[in-house]
């Protein structure tokens, strides 16, 4: 695969001329994806023997050639780290994951840990992906790992071979075992956006996290209100998940590592699950059943009908919830005991310019203050505490 410059140039915020990293649509780890199935002429993507008058046709000018007969990575398509949230490319859209623009996608920046934009340069702001980000100076193995066959070490997926897909990334097939490509490879080609309830493929999947249902929004949340947005799918109680033990779900399937029940939570336990799961023979989880008093704060989880929950009527940006079934449509209402509280009801995917990726600062979360930070942050679903 092509490689971006080297880490620390990205770390110090000094960033390469853009042709260094112009874009390719289809690659084998990609961390976003186009607006329905790609379109346009083959070569702005692909070359045939990255060769043409004598110079090498990779984006970075690398004389070793790329799998699928791209002409770069998935940074190359989506962290160029310009300017922009997207980047055209003839009829595509390109999402952009690592930018130094003022309006951050759904899944947020990775900009926030390199320093690129934000408060500055901080390893506990997202996920550090080696290649893109540095080395993470903060965390090894990932926190909340279930304790079996490493997961809790980082014996499996760690802080330094994280990527962006594949087996030890996010997207597309993850361990797929024979008969699948690891990766998104030939994702983008296939992709379906809008409303996704099957989740068979990595594109058919939401943002092609394999096994994860949802409906994408066309701008990736470019220009979010409460009523244009992503939606996410949750359950309305969390369950037992691990590798297959006694009244466990398993996190393997066909196709892979994936959420048995296709919720975000679900997804985000396959390598996060004490925060996420209830108590089983690998795991603590939040609890030993899903009603209060928890140890961790719940997800796939019902937002109470009544109390303080109940005055949560109207879809914030701050605290998103999921749904129980997947809509074909953004909507701007919330009812409490039917929507669902989810891992990203707080954290953003990539990074956010607060520690732990978090969605606000959490330092600010000040109970019985009624300041500046009134309604905002844990008070949008914890309306009496502020």
């Amino acid at each position: 695969m092509a490689q971006l410059p080297s880490t620390q140039h990205w770390k110090s915020g000094q960033l390469y001329p853009a042709a260094a990293y112009i874009t390719c649509l289809i690659s084998i780890l990609c961390s976003g994806t186009a607006l329905g199935a790609i379109q346009g002429v083959c070569y702005d993507c692909h070359t045939m023997h990255n060769s043409q008058d004598n110079a090498a046709m990779t984006f970075d000018g690398s004389a070793a050639p790329n799998n699928n007969l791209t002409r770069g990575n998935c940074y190359g398509c989506h962290a160029q780290g310009g300017t922009s949230p997207t980047v055209n490319l003839g009829t595509d859209i390109m999402p952009q994951v690592m930018h130094s623009g003022a309006t951050d996608l759904a899944g947020g920046n990775f900009g926030y840990i390199t320093g690129l934009k934000g408060s500055g340069a901080a390893d506990n702001k997202g996920h550090n992906i080696g290649d893109l980000t540095g080395t993470d100076g903060v965390l090894y193995g990932p926190p909340g790992g279930i304790r079996q066959f490493g997961h809790d070490t980082g014996g499996n997926v760690n802080t330094d071979n994280l990527t962006c897909a594949g087996t030890n990334g996010c997207h597309g097939y993850r361990l797929p075992g024979s008969g699948y490509p690891d990766g998104v490879t030939g994702a983008h080609h296939n992709n379906v956006d809008g409303q996704l309830d099957q989740a068979n493929t990595p594109a058919e999947s939401y943002r092609f996290l394999m096994g994860v249902k949802g409906f994408e929004s066309s701008d990736w949340q470019e220009n979010p209100s409460a009523a244009s947005h992503n939606e996410y799918f949750g359950l309305l109680a969390p369950v037992q998940l691990g590798c297959g033990g006694a009244a466990e779900l398993s996190c393997h399937g066909t196709g892979g590592v994936q959420p048995p029940d296709g919720t975000m939570s679900q997804f985000c336990a396959t390598c996060h699950g004490n925060f996420h799961t209830l108590q089983s023979a690998t795991s603590d989880g939040v609890g030993a059943v899903a009603s209060s008093p928890f140890i961790r704060h719940p997800t796939d989880l019902a937002l109470p009908s009544s109390g303080e929950y109940a005055a949560y009527t109207v879809y914030s940006l701050q605290a998103p919830i999921a749904r129980i079934t997947v809509p074909a449509a953004a909507g701007s209402s919330v009812t409490p005991g039917s929507d669902v509280v989810m891992c990203l009801s707080c954290h953003v995917a990539h990074a956010s310019d607060y520690p732990s990726m978090l969605r606000w600062d959490y330092s600010t979360m000040i109970a019985g203050n009624a300041g500046a930070a009134a309604a905002t942050g844990c008070f949008v679903c914890h309306t009496t505490k502020d």
